[in-house]
């Protein structure tokens, strides 16, 4: 039991002003935040702390307030258009939505909410207008940073704009808390942002482990139209080049190359490569790019396109998979490795952000440095051509994945809240500016001497 359990908040505010939590994982702006925010919500209210959601209404048909489960209300914020509005137009319309979370406060006494958690940097620029209105500490989960983005950007990737860095350190200099997904967000939250350490706190995201859980492969190939006598590696997620679905078939396309060229070839089992996912952010330029991609390497009717998958059907894409491939540029975590190994799947995984947290290299999967296609074809037969290895591995992915679900996501959210009351409670508030290097040097020598880290 957390010793700041009596500072635990009766209701707060979570703000998540680009994508809604009701919305379809995969597709669009709708992404692992979506499912963080829905699942950390129903995990806090079952722990007694009520939860309103402010999210943008994207259709006319959206309802003002929907339950999302007991104890967590959504609120569909009217801001700007319904459709066709990019995430890089929506600090536009920060002002109309602040507007309605202020007047959603107002309704009410004084105190209505204990505090506030906003979710990406365009909720933190709303969360830090409400926090000083109604004097409440504000949290902020970043979930991706675009210093961080743009230091990893795929080839002919568009870079993060200089508003977006700017904004973002706004934040990290007005927030009362910030929570990591990782260690490593932590030392880039301070390296790059100037973050002071003793205002961070690292909170792992989980999965449903009761969803998420081993299965019939047989079945769920059967219920999704697979054949059953193939290796199948999957692929979760928003079509773009931030996640590099590129990566996986250039990959696969290189990797039977050599099987054709290669004696004694297992041609019993070939190879598919199932894409789960529609098109979002850059990757909208162009959504038909990676059809064409697997059509110019020659290997089309290798790959199969799924469109995103609720939860339900989700689940068995990952029981189908003989290994699930996620080849992200950057991944503050990477719920997918999670959910599949949770699921009985190793992971194939690149080396960055969070995924070497979330994947167990050489144990539950692999972490291949870089994005090389040799290198990512090399993986996957080695892994592909040792089946006893892959069930070893799977074995292995499901004990891993049951140290991360919500239930302990939320423990540490609470934590950090307490935290924050705690603060607030003393008076302590948030100092510092953006421009403030010498905090920042001050800073960054703290976290080094926390973390063991000796400059030579």
């Amino acid at each position: 039991m957390s010793q700041r359990s009596d500072l635990r908040p009766h209701r707060i505010a979570v703000l998540s002003v680009h994508t809604s939590p009701l919305a379809q994982p995969g597709t669009g702006d709708a992404g692992g935040m979506n499912v963080y925010v829905l699942q950390t919500a129903i995990e806090l209210a079952r722990r007694g702390t009520q939860v309103e959601i402010f999210t943008r209404a994207t259709s006319s048909n959206d309802e003002p307030l929907v339950e999302a489960a007991p104890g967590v209300l959504v609120r569909n914020v009217v801001a700007g258009p319904f459709e066709g509005l990019d995430k890089h137009d929506l600090p536009t319309q920060l002002c109309p939505f602040a507007a309605e979370v202020l007047r959603q406060e107002a309704r009410h006494l004084p105190g209505h909410y204990d505090l506030i958690h906003s979710n990406y940097w365009l909720s933190g620029q709303v969360g830090w207008l409400a926090r000083d209105r109604w004097r409440v500490p504000m949290v902020h989960t970043a979930h991706t940073l675009a210093a961080v983005k743009n230091l990893y950007l795929a080839e002919g990737d568009t870079p993060e704009p200089a508003a977006r860095v700017i904004g973002e350190k706004q934040i990290v200099a007005e927030s009362d808390r910030l929570v990591a997904n990782t260690a490593e967000e932590a030392r880039q939250l301070v390296e790059l942002y100037g973050a002071d350490p003793e205002h961070i706190d690292v909170v792992l995201p989980g999965a449903d482990l009761t969803r998420y859980r081993p299965g019939d492969r047989a079945a769920a190939r059967a219920e999704l139209g697979l054949p059953d006598n193939e290796r199948i590696v999957a692929f979760v997620g928003r079509i773009q080049p931030l996640k590099a679905p590129d990566v996986l078939v250039r990959a696969a396309a290189q990797m039977l190359a050599d099987e054709d060229a290669r004696t004694g070839m297992d041609a019993t089992r070939p190879l598919r490569v199932l894409i789960v996912g529609g098109p979002s952010g850059t990757g909208l330029e162009r959504p038909d790019a990676l059809i064409e991609l697997a059509s110019a390497l020659g290997i089309s009717d290798r790959v199969t396109f799924l469109p995103p998958q609720p939860p339900h059907r989700l689940v068995q894409v990952y029981r189908a998979a003989d290994l699930v491939a996620v080849p992200s540029y950057n991944e503050s975590f990477g719920l997918v490795a999670i959910e599949a190994q949770a699921s009985g799947t190793p992971v194939l995984a690149a080396d960055v952000g969070g995924l070497g947290t979330a994947v167990q290299d050489g144990a539950t999967g692999l972490l291949v440095p870089g994005h090389q296609t040799a290198d990512w074809a090399a993986a996957l037969r080695l892994l592909l051509d040792d089946p006893a290895r892959l069930e070893q591995m799977g074995t292995a992915a499901v004990e891993h994945a049951s140290n991360f679900s919500w239930a302990h996501t939320a423990d540490g959210l609470l934590d950090s809240y307490s935290a924050a009351l705690a603060q607030s409670r003393t008076g302590r508030v948030r100092t510092g500016s953006v421009h403030a290097d010498n905090n920042h040097a001050r800073s960054l020598a703290l976290w080094r001497r926390r973390m063991g880290v000796v400059r030579r």
